[in-house]
């Protein structure tokens, strides 16, 4: 199986159980070991069917200056950590900067640094382009994926180990970068069994993501207690559908909507990301209290 990085990974969680905490791993059974990595094809939703998310609702429920930290966990054991970041806006875009790096003990399995940028359109939070830049085990990556949303196009220029290649993907409807699906997520009128899907870049490739949201539950970090909407769903490689990760998300249920968690399988196993602090705009506290709904 070939690698992947821990970023292109956990932020490839796209959409929903814990009842007080959230579940450290599935429970392993064939059909779930199955979903780790290459397997039995996996039917994918078609384009027809796999209907636009619709409009972002407004005020946003972030701004400039918001940074959410994450706890990275694979294997049981904690692998690194995981930043979001909203950078000022400019030209009509917003740029969400992703910087992720495993730690002393986790890098002698897989030594990763790597940072992303996704410019998402102020006025319907739909990417324009995302760049990619990391380090795997020594090993350059680069990729940049400019996205043209009226043709449902999305072109990609990427470097491995300095070996450089193109490639252009047809999209269905919505075309997403891991971490603009996350922040548009964030701004989607939830509601119990809501269907979700979309396709979204990751590893040089397009991947559907399809699912729904599952429904409110209760969540308990060391943050703090939550209300939080549980979405899940898989994401398929739509050019080889053997190629499948089962994935969920947990947005908090009140107006700053956190993504509060998120679980993804790789070739290692589970893989989690847990949100660990946050801080907002406008002197806002970096707790489970945290501000109101910004306007941006």
């Amino acid at each position: 199986m070939r690698r992947r990085t821990l970023l292109a990974l956990v932020l490839l969680f796209a959409l929903a159980a814990p009842a007080q905490t959230l579940p450290k791993q599935p429970a392993q059974d064939p059909a779930r070991a199955a979903a780790i990595g290459r397997g039995a094809p996996m039917a994918l939703p078609t384009n027809a069917a796999c209907a636009s998310l619709g409009a972002p609702q407004k005020p946003y429920a972030f701004a400039t200056g918001e940074v959410l930290e994450y706890e990275l966990d694979a294997m049981g054991a904690t692998a690194g950590t995981l930043k979001l970041r909203v950078l000022p806006k400019r030209a009509g875009v917003v740029p969400i900067e992703v910087t992720a790096q495993t730690n002393t003990f986790f890098s002698k399995v897989r030594r990763v640094k790597a940072t992303a940028t996704s410019y998402l359109s102020t006025s319907d939070l739909r990417p324009t382009r995302y760049v990619e830049d990391a380090v795997e085990n020594e090993v350059p990556k680069f990729a940049e994926v400019t996205f043209q949303q009226d043709r449902h196009l999305a072109d990609l220029d990427y470097k491995y180990a300095g070996r450089p290649g193109k490639r252009q993907f047809k999209l269905a409807k919505d075309g997403f970068d891991p971490a603009g699906a996350i922040y548009l997520l964030r701004q989607l009128p939830l509601r119990e069994g809501a269907p979700i899907c979309f396709d979204a870049y990751g590893i040089r490739t397009m991947w559907r993501v399809s699912g729904k949201v599952v429904g409110k539950e209760h969540v308990s970090l060391k943050l703090g207690e939550f209300d939080a909407w549980h979405l899940q769903g898989n994401a398929v490689r739509i050019d080889d559908p053997r190629w499948h990760r089962e994935i969920h998300l947990w947005v908090s249920a009140d107006d700053r909507r956190l993504p509060l968690a998120a679980l993804g399988m790789m070739d290692l196993g589970v893989v989690r990301a847990t949100l660990v602090s946050f801080s907002r705009p406008e002197g806002a506290a970096s707790s489970k209290k945290g501000a109101n709904s910004l306007k941006w």
